[in-house]
């Protein structure tokens, strides 16, 4: 690595390669929700978005051949094509920079250095992180939510607090606009409506993590019982999201009775719920485990540890490694990560009230897009005017000093890429006999308070 051109004060801070150490140190520590995340290379020259397929299964044969069907050179044999299904992943750039002045800050000039790498290395951590983390939820908590103004008389369109989930239908494989022609069967209060179209709101307000507040359209009008504030709005292919105390939304078709706003005190996580979290993964993956990781805040894993059910697990267990070191590592098939990455938000109807949102995941709930261009640029730019490391999929460049007193350090990092979290529709009954109906299968999340 080229260091000619660095100030001489800098030099033996960086030819032992203590500034990479330090950069890497701070990517690694604590990684939460991109930990969820399958990495794939985006190809050079392919544009900025990307559309991935992903294939299905055919269903089992369970008729055997007739022998006098056994003719001709088919055999008595029809072809049959396997399902897919697409999803579009989309690359942009992030990055941030610092400058260090070697003359004005002289005192501890290397340590300053190498805790200025850190502190990049620790902000593109956090950055990719909760890029991952937004994504996963977005997914994840569409399909679910409530109307949030009561109708003055029936109409055709209401208001709702979120219309994420309800943008887009399954069509061939390929997710479609709703339309006139691309419709989805909508539960709104009691009823089913016929949605034909979404709309975001000019001003956000929606009070979801993530959430996109706006109106659907129906070709019925939608009665005032219905279409009264805080009743449950559910998209049929909505994926699972437990609450405990029973007030489940999604898994199968119009089972939604409830929604973020009927949370009490009273609502606080348990084993139980993550149990039935671990079931549903279990019954729509045919994945046995122990392959589901746990990641949520630490209140919520104080409530566990306050759990009856849990109490009982490690009665008497007193010299257990869980309750010396106050750490749940492994229990129900699940290995837990705490973070303070978690969503947490005030409730939408009591502000007295949090509601936090750990979530279950398996394997491919998420896929990380690196663009491959990020390495050879990394490559192009060494030994030139500036010290370039690629670490973790992530870009570190230190220019040396280009002002006219040849004194400002510029130390930035840069990523290019993106997250997504594909479907599995494809993984119907007759794939997965205890498969449900929603698109989204591989993590639940559970809203407790």
């Amino acid at each position: 690595m080229s260091i000619q051109n660095m100030p001489l004060q800098l030099q033996p801070a960086i030819q032992q390669g203590f500034l990479e150490r330090e950069f890497r140190d701070g990517l690694q520590s604590a990684l939460a929700y991109r930990a969820v995340a399958d990495r794939e290379p985006v190809a050079i020259n392919i544009g900025e978005t990307v559309t991935k397929t992903r294939q299905g299964f055919k269903a089992p044969v369970t008729t055997p051949i007739l022998p006098s069907g056994n003719t001709n050179l088919d055999n008595g044999l029809t072809a049959t094509a396997t399902a897919i299904e697409q999803y579009t992943l989309s690359i942009n750039m992030f990055g941030d920079t610092t400058d260090l002045n070697v003359v004005t800050s002289q005192v501890g000039i290397a340590n300053q250095f190498l805790l200025n790498a850190k502190v990049n290395g620790v902000q593109a951590r956090q950055s990719l992180d909760r890029l991952a983390r937004n994504a996963l939820f977005a997914a994840y908590l569409g399909g679910n939510t409530r109307v949030r103004t009561t109708l003055g008389s029936p109409n055709v369109t209401i208001s709702v607090d979120d219309i994420r989930g309800f943008q887009y239908v399954l069509v061939n494989g390929v997710y479609v606009a709703v339309s006139g022609s691309n419709t989805a069967q909508v539960q709104v209060g009691s009823n089913t409506y016929t949605l034909t179209g979404t709309a975001a709101d000019g001003t956000n307000v929606s009070t979801a993590f993530g959430g996109i507040s706006g109106t659907l359209t129906f070709s019925a009008t939608v009665t005032v019982a219905d279409g009264t504030a805080l009743n449950t709005v559910a998209h049929p292919n909505a994926p699972v999201l437990i609450r405990p105390n029973g007030k489940w939304t999604g898994g199968s078709a119009f089972a939604s009775t409830t929604s973020t706003a009927a949370l009490t005190s009273s609502d606080t996580l348990s084993l139980a719920a993550i149990e039935d979290a671990v079931a549903q993964l279990r019954n729509n993956t045919g994945i046995i485990g122990p392959d589901f990781d746990w990641y949520g805040d630490n209140v919520s894993m104080r409530q566990l540890f306050a759990d009856a059910d849990f109490k009982q697990a490690f009665q008497g267990q007193y010299g257990s490694r869980e309750w010396r070191e106050g750490e749940v590592f492994k229990l129900a098939g699940v290995r837990f990560n705490p973070t303070t990455e978690a969503p947490v938000q005030t409730h939408p109807t009591n502000a007295a009230l949090k509601v936090r949102r750990p979530i279950i995941c398996t394997s491919g709930a998420l896929v990380e897009g690196d663009f491959a261009g990020m390495e050879q640029k990394a490559a192009e730019m060494s030994g030139t005017n500036a010290m370039v490391d690629y670490v973790d999929d992530v870009v570190m460049v230190t220019r040396a000093p280009l002002d006219r007193l040849a004194q400002i350090v510029a130390q930035s990092w840069f990523w290019v890429g993106g997250f997504v979290a594909p479907s599995d529709a494809t993984a119907t009954t007759t794939v997965i006999p205890t498969a449900g109906a929603q698109y989204y299968k591989r993590a639940v999340v559970i809203e407790h308070c």
